[in-house]
């Protein structure tokens, strides 16, 4: 006779990825529990990572004035001294305001609220510990998103007042004057940007030769551009030794070159580590490599075929887009769904100052590759609703087979940038539509900063046309003479 469980799926984890696999089950009309430590359910997502910096950077843009300085000067403030809470208090609004509708959505679909650790105790049972309570949870199905932390490498003194890391960025009870972020990569240049827009003045150090090194060159030579305007300071190809505080209470960061730097606050950036300790994955071999990243098929199935993971805990993408959808299918696998969701092309949002979009291939991958692109721009000085808005340097950038007229990627840095690569996104992901045509042919709004994509396409289209007549290659000897 088969076992009789308590519950069809229990959940650890509240983030992202736990709440869609909670929500999908609960819509099949399983018995589902969601085990998480924190009382307030969200996970890392909402309350110390994407809502909470979002919601300060918009916080940031408005009181900054950032946004209008193109009509009214860079002088232009809507208030004079903004200070740490006038920005955190929205934050923590925005953030309750979505806790509450989660905890509704899961409350209206019947999911089980259950506060505390949650391990695996076998397959089918996970043992959570709450305070000096204890109880095990039978189950059919388990589903693992308990997502990453901060990664505190040696040589830095954390002490979550002048040495923090981006879970508690946002708890500083005053701004600095000054602020040192190590690491040019989401986060880092999210914060650095974000803090410069607020006249702080920030020096970003990057080990590599280029912050946010695997977005288009082109992208980030503009961001770079507005981020010297803004009065930062970049620093790249040096790698920072240790960091300390002075006598008088800041930060002083060391670098392999012999640099010192010395502000306010530091901020370390450097890279996320999963949470999978206590979750006892040991004792039903679920298999995962040495950073703690949980192998998964296809189908987030772990090397125990009926517990799941999903979200950050199985590395790449860990975006929360991505986490929402795979908890989604998780969720349906596991309850004999059929999951005809199209493979889409995977678009990153990264919320700098300005914001930047981008889905697919860059120049320097297609070079790499010898592939034959041309590339189509518009610029958003040039477009009249750019004119309304203020956005004077923010471009989008089209990628093409120059043969097949197939879209390789699109690039966007600007205002709405997030929003606007998702055209692009569903042009790629369909492209019987046309491709790059489709979007020289379409229709958009006017005046609209999607008129950008017409723009671009119509750029590529011209520079095909001009050189569709030439030969291939040049004739060798055509060429020497012309070297000499």
């Amino acid at each position: 006779m088969a076992e009789k469980f308590d519950y069809d799926m229990v959940v650890i984890g509240g983030g992202p990825g736990g709440q869609k696999a909670a929500i999908q089950a609960a819509k099949l009309r399983k018995r589902v529990a969601l085990v998480d430590v924190n009382p307030f359910i969200g996970g890392v997502c909402l309350h110390d990572g994407t809502i909470p910096s979002k919601s300060f950077r918009e916080a940031i843009l408005h009181l900054s004035g950032f946004r209008e300085r193109f009509h009214y000067g860079k002088a232009y403030r809507v208030k004079q001294n903004v200070q740490m809470n006038d920005l955190t208090n929205r934050c923590r609004g925005i953030v309750n305001d979505i806790e509450q509708t989660i905890r509704s959505q899961m409350l209206r679909n019947h999911v089980d609220l259950v506060k505390g650790f949650g391990s695996i105790v076998d397959a089918n049972h996970v043992r959570v510990t709450d305070e000096n309570h204890e109880r095990t949870l039978s189950t059919e199905f388990v589903v693992i998103g308990t997502g990453t932390r901060p990664r505190r490498p040696p040589g830095f003194q954390f002490d979550e007042t002048t040495i923090l890391d981006s879970d508690n960025i946002l708890h500083m009870s005053q701004l600095p004057s000054t602020l040192t972020v190590v690491g040019g990569g989401v986060i880092g240049s999210e914060y650095g940007s974000m803090f410069a827009a607020l006249d702080v003045k920030v020096t970003i150090v990057e080990a590599q030769d280029s912050i946010l090194g695997f977005l288009d060159r082109e992208i980030v030579e503009n961001l770079v551009y507005k981020l010297r305007d803004l009065k930062a300071t970049i620093i790249t190809n040096d790698k920072v030794v240790s960091c300390g505080t002075c006598p008088d209470g800041r930060a002083v960061t060391y670098l392999e070159s012999g640099k010192r730097i010395v502000s306010e606050k530091l901020l370390v950036s450097a890279g996320r580590v999963c949470n999978i300790e206590g979750l006892n994955l040991d004792v039903v071999s679920v298999e995962h490599d040495e950073r703690g990243r949980i192998k998964v098929n296809e189908h987030y199935q772990t090397t125990c075929p009926n517990i799941y993971a999903v979200g950050d805990i199985i590395g790449f993408p860990a975006l929360a887009a991505t986490s929402l959808e795979q908890g989604r299918r998780a969720s349906c696998h596991a309850f004999g769904l059929r999951d005809s969701s199209p493979d889409m092309p995977l678009p990153f949002g990264i919320f700098t100052v300005p914001e930047i979009g981008m889905v697919g291939k860059t120049e320097q991958q297609l070079s790499a590759e010898h592939v034959p692109y041309e590339v189509g721009v518009a610029r958003f000085s040039e477009i009249e609703k750019g004119k309304i808005i203020g956005d004077d340097t923010g471009f989008l950038k089209i990628i093409f087979h120059r043969n097949t007229l197939e879209i390789l990627g699109v690039h966007i840095i600007g205002h709405e940038a997030t929003e606007l690569v998702h055209i692009g996104q569903i042009v790629m992901g369909s492209q019987r539509t046309g491709g790059v045509e489709f979007l020289a042919n379409n229709i958009f709004n006017y005046p609209s900063l999607a008129q950008a994509y017409k723009v671009a396409a119509l750029d590529g289209l011209n520079k095909v046309i001009a050189t569709q007549d030439l030969p291939d290659e040049v004739p060798k000897a055509e060429y020497d003479d012309n070297l000499n």
